[in-house]
Protein backbone atom coordinates (compact mmCIF):
# COMPACT_ATOMS: atom_id res chain seq x y z
CA UNK A 1 0.00 0.00 0.00
CA UNK A 2 1.08 3.32 -0.83
CA UNK A 3 -0.11 5.97 1.52
CA UNK A 4 0.20 9.59 1.95
CA UNK A 5 3.61 10.76 3.53
CA UNK A 6 3.92 10.63 7.42
CA UNK A 7 3.89 14.60 7.25
CA UNK A 8 1.19 15.14 6.07
CA UNK A 9 -0.54 12.89 8.13
CA UNK A 10 0.27 14.32 10.88
CA UNK A 11 -1.02 17.73 9.49
CA UNK A 12 -3.98 16.23 8.75
CA UNK A 13 -6.19 17.62 11.65
CA UNK A 14 -5.56 21.12 10.03
CA UNK A 15 -7.05 19.74 6.53
CA UNK A 16 -10.53 19.72 5.51
CA UNK A 17 -12.41 17.23 7.44
CA UNK A 18 -14.88 14.57 5.52
CA UNK A 19 -17.66 15.31 8.51
CA UNK A 20 -17.43 19.28 7.55
CA UNK A 21 -17.46 18.93 3.51
CA UNK A 22 -19.47 16.00 3.11
CA UNK A 23 -22.54 18.04 4.71
CA UNK A 24 -21.94 20.30 1.98
CA UNK A 25 -25.09 19.13 -0.83
CA UNK A 26 -23.53 20.49 -3.62
CA UNK A 27 -20.72 18.26 -5.37
CA UNK A 28 -19.15 20.69 -7.17
CA UNK A 29 -18.66 23.09 -4.01
CA UNK A 30 -17.21 20.32 -2.07
CA UNK A 31 -14.71 20.14 -5.01
CA UNK A 32 -14.39 23.55 -5.12
CA UNK A 33 -13.24 23.95 -1.23
CA UNK A 34 -10.79 21.02 -1.21
CA UNK A 35 -9.39 22.24 -4.40
CA UNK A 36 -9.41 26.34 -3.13
CA UNK A 37 -8.08 24.66 0.06
CA UNK A 38 -5.41 22.66 -1.19
CA UNK A 39 -4.09 25.60 -2.97
CA UNK A 40 -4.51 28.08 -0.37
CA UNK A 41 -1.99 25.34 1.53
CA UNK A 42 0.22 24.83 -1.33
CA UNK A 43 3.37 27.39 0.64
CA UNK A 44 2.89 25.86 3.39
CA UNK A 45 3.60 22.66 4.97
CA UNK A 46 2.84 19.72 3.99
CA UNK A 47 2.60 20.59 0.96
CA UNK A 48 5.43 22.92 0.90
CA UNK A 49 7.89 21.90 -2.04
CA UNK A 50 5.41 20.18 -4.12
CA UNK A 51 3.68 23.48 -5.49
CA UNK A 52 4.50 24.49 -9.02
CA UNK A 53 5.14 21.44 -10.11
CA UNK A 54 1.70 19.95 -10.16
CA UNK A 55 0.16 23.16 -11.87
CA UNK A 56 0.64 24.86 -14.89
CA UNK A 57 3.45 27.39 -13.39
CA UNK A 58 7.24 27.20 -13.04
CA UNK A 59 9.37 29.56 -10.88
CA UNK A 60 10.38 32.64 -12.53
CA UNK A 61 14.22 32.61 -13.52
CA UNK A 62 16.31 35.42 -14.82
CA UNK A 63 15.27 36.59 -18.54
CA UNK A 64 12.01 35.37 -18.36
CA UNK A 65 8.85 38.18 -19.81
CA UNK A 66 8.10 39.54 -16.77
CA UNK A 67 4.38 40.15 -18.74
CA UNK A 68 3.37 36.66 -17.49
CA UNK A 69 3.94 36.79 -14.29
CA UNK A 70 1.09 35.55 -12.00
CA UNK A 71 0.59 38.54 -9.42
CA UNK A 72 -2.40 36.32 -7.84
CA UNK A 73 -0.07 33.66 -7.04
CA UNK A 74 2.79 36.29 -5.98
CA UNK A 75 -0.16 37.50 -3.15
CA UNK A 76 -0.72 33.91 -1.83
CA UNK A 77 2.54 32.76 -2.15
CA UNK A 78 5.10 35.84 -2.04
CA UNK A 79 6.98 33.91 -4.82
CA UNK A 80 7.62 34.72 -8.18
CA UNK A 81 5.63 32.18 -10.97
CA UNK A 82 5.35 32.13 -14.66
CA UNK A 83 2.25 30.66 -16.27
CA UNK A 84 2.99 28.06 -18.69
CA UNK A 85 1.66 28.21 -21.99
CA UNK A 86 -1.38 25.89 -22.59
CA UNK A 87 0.54 23.46 -25.07
CA UNK A 88 2.89 22.49 -22.30
CA UNK A 89 0.40 21.72 -20.04
CA UNK A 90 -2.77 19.80 -21.81
CA UNK A 91 -2.89 16.71 -21.03
CA UNK A 92 -6.01 14.01 -21.34
CA UNK A 93 -7.37 12.78 -18.07
CA UNK A 94 -10.53 9.74 -17.97
CA UNK A 95 -12.27 9.20 -14.59
CA UNK A 96 -13.47 5.80 -14.23
CA UNK A 97 -15.33 5.57 -11.12
CA UNK A 98 -17.44 2.95 -9.44
CA UNK A 99 -20.88 2.94 -8.92
CA UNK A 100 -21.66 -0.61 -8.11
CA UNK A 101 -23.74 -1.49 -4.75
CA UNK A 102 -20.87 -2.38 -2.83
CA UNK A 103 -19.89 1.31 -2.69
CA UNK A 104 -23.13 2.45 -0.82
CA UNK A 105 -21.90 0.82 2.32
CA UNK A 106 -20.61 3.00 4.79
CA UNK A 107 -20.08 2.77 8.58
CA UNK A 108 -20.16 6.68 8.40
CA UNK A 109 -22.62 9.54 7.82
CA UNK A 110 -21.70 8.93 4.14
CA UNK A 111 -20.77 5.89 1.81
CA UNK A 112 -17.76 5.18 -0.07
CA UNK A 113 -19.95 6.21 -3.46
CA UNK A 114 -20.41 9.71 -1.75
CA UNK A 115 -16.22 9.60 -1.03
CA UNK A 116 -15.44 8.53 -4.38
CA UNK A 117 -17.86 10.65 -6.05
CA UNK A 118 -16.19 13.63 -3.90
CA UNK A 119 -12.90 12.78 -4.90
CA UNK A 120 -13.82 12.24 -9.08
CA UNK A 121 -15.38 15.55 -8.98
CA UNK A 122 -12.06 17.39 -6.96
CA UNK A 123 -9.97 16.08 -9.42
CA UNK A 124 -12.35 17.17 -12.35
CA UNK A 125 -12.46 20.28 -11.03
CA UNK A 126 -8.68 20.89 -10.13
CA UNK A 127 -7.08 19.62 -13.90
CA UNK A 128 -10.45 21.37 -15.67
CA UNK A 129 -8.88 24.51 -13.99
CA UNK A 130 -5.62 24.10 -15.73
CA UNK A 131 -7.27 23.67 -18.88
CA UNK A 132 -6.76 20.07 -19.38
CA UNK A 133 -9.22 17.24 -21.11
CA UNK A 134 -11.31 15.94 -18.46
CA UNK A 135 -13.85 12.54 -19.19
CA UNK A 136 -16.29 10.39 -17.05
CA UNK A 137 -16.45 6.59 -17.22
CA UNK A 138 -19.00 5.76 -14.39
CA UNK A 139 -20.22 1.89 -13.77
CA UNK A 140 -21.52 -1.25 -11.94
CA UNK A 141 -21.77 -4.11 -13.72
CA UNK A 142 -22.34 -2.11 -16.76
CA UNK A 143 -21.02 1.05 -18.27
CA UNK A 144 -23.51 4.15 -16.59
CA UNK A 145 -22.43 6.88 -18.09
CA UNK A 146 -19.60 7.94 -20.34
CA UNK A 147 -18.36 11.64 -21.38
CA UNK A 148 -15.35 11.73 -23.79
CA UNK A 149 -12.72 14.05 -22.20
CA UNK A 150 -13.00 17.57 -23.27
CA UNK A 151 -12.25 21.31 -21.72
CA UNK A 152 -15.59 23.50 -23.60
CA UNK A 153 -18.05 25.09 -21.11
CA UNK A 154 -20.57 23.20 -19.71
CA UNK A 155 -18.27 20.01 -19.59
CA UNK A 156 -17.87 20.28 -15.87
CA UNK A 157 -20.99 20.94 -14.77
CA UNK A 158 -22.11 17.36 -16.91
CA UNK A 159 -19.27 15.59 -14.88
CA UNK A 160 -20.82 16.71 -11.68
CA UNK A 161 -24.57 16.10 -12.70
CA UNK A 162 -23.78 12.26 -13.94
CA UNK A 163 -21.27 11.96 -10.55
CA UNK A 164 -24.31 12.86 -8.36
CA UNK A 165 -26.77 10.47 -9.57
CA UNK A 166 -26.89 8.12 -7.13
CA UNK A 167 -24.66 4.52 -7.15
CA UNK A 168 -27.07 1.24 -8.32
CA UNK A 169 -26.28 -2.25 -9.56
CA UNK A 170 -25.14 -5.54 -8.45
CA UNK A 171 -22.01 -6.80 -8.62
CA UNK A 172 -19.03 -4.73 -9.49
CA UNK A 173 -17.41 -5.79 -12.58
CA UNK A 174 -14.01 -3.99 -13.64
CA UNK A 175 -14.12 -6.13 -16.70
CA UNK A 176 -16.47 -4.90 -18.95
CA UNK A 177 -15.94 -0.47 -18.29
CA UNK A 178 -12.12 -1.16 -18.61
CA UNK A 179 -12.11 -3.02 -22.00
CA UNK A 180 -15.17 -0.46 -23.33
CA UNK A 181 -12.46 2.40 -22.22
CA UNK A 182 -9.39 0.50 -23.95
CA UNK A 183 -11.32 0.56 -27.21
CA UNK A 184 -12.80 3.77 -27.21
CA UNK A 185 -10.07 5.71 -26.37
CA UNK A 186 -7.43 6.11 -28.83
CA UNK A 187 -5.50 9.11 -27.96
CA UNK A 188 -2.59 8.51 -25.08
CA UNK A 189 -4.44 9.64 -21.70
CA UNK A 190 -4.25 9.75 -17.89
CA UNK A 191 -6.79 6.92 -16.74
CA UNK A 192 -7.42 7.11 -12.74
CA UNK A 193 -9.58 4.69 -11.13
CA UNK A 194 -11.76 5.19 -8.59
CA UNK A 195 -13.21 1.94 -6.92
CA UNK A 196 -13.32 -0.13 -3.65
CA UNK A 197 -11.57 -3.21 -6.25
CA UNK A 198 -13.92 -5.62 -4.06
CA UNK A 199 -13.37 -8.10 -7.83
CA UNK A 200 -11.30 -10.40 -8.50
CA UNK A 201 -7.87 -9.25 -8.88
CA UNK A 202 -7.33 -11.50 -12.29
CA UNK A 203 -9.57 -9.60 -13.91
CA UNK A 204 -8.33 -6.85 -12.82
CA UNK A 205 -4.80 -7.26 -13.80
CA UNK A 206 -5.84 -8.19 -17.60
CA UNK A 207 -7.98 -5.08 -18.31
CA UNK A 208 -5.35 -2.72 -16.54
CA UNK A 209 -2.84 -4.68 -18.47
CA UNK A 210 -4.79 -3.71 -21.98
CA UNK A 211 -4.67 -0.17 -21.07
CA UNK A 212 -0.99 0.45 -20.40
CA UNK A 213 -0.45 -1.64 -23.14
CA UNK A 214 -2.11 1.04 -25.55
CA UNK A 215 0.36 3.69 -24.01
CA UNK A 216 -2.13 4.83 -21.07
CA UNK A 217 -0.94 5.97 -17.98
CA UNK A 218 -2.80 4.65 -15.04
CA UNK A 219 -3.44 5.69 -11.33
CA UNK A 220 -5.84 3.47 -8.40
CA UNK A 221 -7.39 4.78 -5.97
CA UNK A 222 -8.77 1.76 -4.02
CA UNK A 223 -11.49 3.06 -1.08
CA UNK A 224 -12.69 1.30 1.75
CA UNK A 225 -14.74 2.20 4.70
CA UNK A 226 -12.67 2.15 8.26
CA UNK A 227 -15.16 -0.55 9.46
CA UNK A 228 -14.23 -2.71 6.29
CA UNK A 229 -10.39 -2.03 7.02
CA UNK A 230 -10.55 -3.04 11.24
CA UNK A 231 -13.75 -5.11 10.82
CA UNK A 232 -14.83 -3.40 14.73
CA UNK A 233 -18.26 -4.44 14.81
CA UNK A 234 -18.96 -5.35 18.49
CA UNK A 235 -22.13 -8.15 18.85
CA UNK A 236 -23.07 -11.10 16.66
CA UNK A 237 -25.58 -9.98 13.89
CA UNK A 238 -26.84 -10.46 10.34
CA UNK A 239 -24.02 -8.84 7.83
CA UNK A 240 -25.58 -8.55 4.38
CA UNK A 241 -23.56 -9.22 1.51
CA UNK A 242 -24.13 -6.07 -0.39
CA UNK A 243 -23.66 -7.17 -3.90
CA UNK A 244 -24.79 -10.76 -3.90
CA UNK A 245 -27.60 -9.55 -1.37
CA UNK A 246 -27.48 -12.67 1.04
CA UNK A 247 -27.68 -12.26 4.86
CA UNK A 248 -24.96 -13.97 6.87
CA UNK A 249 -25.02 -14.29 10.74
CA UNK A 250 -21.62 -13.59 12.18
CA UNK A 251 -19.35 -13.50 15.68
CA UNK A 252 -17.11 -10.69 14.80
CA UNK A 253 -14.86 -11.89 17.69
CA UNK A 254 -14.70 -15.03 15.63
CA UNK A 255 -14.75 -13.63 12.12
CA UNK A 256 -12.72 -11.07 12.30
CA UNK A 257 -8.65 -12.49 12.41
CA UNK A 258 -10.15 -14.83 9.00
CA UNK A 259 -11.79 -11.84 7.63
CA UNK A 260 -8.21 -9.44 7.70
CA UNK A 261 -6.21 -12.02 6.40
CA UNK A 262 -8.42 -12.15 3.62
CA UNK A 263 -8.96 -9.11 3.14
CA UNK A 264 -5.25 -8.24 3.87
CA UNK A 265 -4.41 -10.58 0.70
CA UNK A 266 -6.63 -9.29 -1.59
CA UNK A 267 -4.95 -5.91 -1.05
CA UNK A 268 -1.34 -7.41 -0.82
CA UNK A 269 -2.51 -9.04 -4.84
CA UNK A 270 -3.80 -5.41 -5.81
CA UNK A 271 -0.77 -4.33 -4.86
CA UNK A 272 1.59 -6.73 -6.58
CA UNK A 273 -0.68 -6.55 -9.57
CA UNK A 274 -0.20 -2.50 -9.81
CA UNK A 275 3.48 -2.88 -9.30
CA UNK A 276 3.80 -5.50 -11.82
CA UNK A 277 2.18 -2.89 -14.42
CA UNK A 278 3.67 0.40 -13.61
CA UNK A 279 0.35 1.37 -12.33
CA UNK A 280 0.41 3.61 -9.42
CA UNK A 281 -1.55 2.93 -6.47
CA UNK A 282 -3.42 4.43 -3.08
CA UNK A 283 -5.55 3.08 -0.68
CA UNK A 284 -7.68 5.57 1.53
CA UNK A 285 -9.98 4.82 4.10
CA UNK A 286 -13.35 7.37 3.81
CA UNK A 287 -12.25 9.12 6.92
CA UNK A 288 -8.98 10.52 5.52
CA UNK A 289 -9.15 14.12 4.32
CA UNK A 290 -9.42 14.44 0.93
CA UNK A 291 -6.69 16.96 0.42
CA UNK A 292 -4.14 14.31 1.18
CA UNK A 293 -5.63 12.04 -1.76
CA UNK A 294 -5.00 15.45 -4.06
CA UNK A 295 -1.72 15.51 -2.76
CA UNK A 296 -0.82 11.76 -3.35
CA UNK A 297 -2.44 12.59 -7.20
CA UNK A 298 -0.44 15.47 -8.01
CA UNK A 299 2.69 13.85 -6.06
CA UNK A 300 2.39 11.17 -8.28
CA UNK A 301 2.08 13.43 -11.24
CA UNK A 302 5.34 14.64 -10.67
CA UNK A 303 7.32 11.80 -9.64
CA UNK A 304 6.58 10.67 -13.16
CA UNK A 305 7.93 13.53 -14.86
CA UNK A 306 5.41 13.39 -17.56
CA UNK A 307 2.66 14.05 -19.14
CA UNK A 308 0.13 12.86 -21.97
CA UNK A 309 0.43 14.02 -25.14
CA UNK A 310 -1.05 17.46 -25.49
CA UNK A 311 -4.60 17.23 -26.08
CA UNK A 312 -6.57 19.05 -29.32
CA UNK A 313 -7.75 22.65 -27.84
CA UNK A 314 -10.79 22.33 -29.47
CA UNK A 315 -11.83 19.54 -27.34
CA UNK A 316 -12.13 16.67 -30.02
CA UNK A 317 -13.74 13.53 -29.01
CA UNK A 318 -10.92 10.76 -27.53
Amino acid sequence: MIDAPTHSRSRAASLISPEALMRIKSLEFRARIVVEGFWSGLHRSPYHGFSVEFTEYRAYVPGDDPRYLDWRLFARSDRYYIKKFEDETNLRCYLLVDNSRSMQYGSLAWSKAQYANTLAATLAYFLYLQGDGVGLLSFDERIREYLPARHRTGQLRQIMVNLERPAGGQTTDLVAPLKRIAELVTKRSLMVLVSDLLAPVAALEKNLGSLTACGHEVLVFQMLDPAELNFTFGQPALFRDMESGRDIYLDPAVARRGYLEKLQAHNDAVQATCDKLGVAYYRLATDQPLDLALFDFLRERTRRGKRAKPAASDGANA
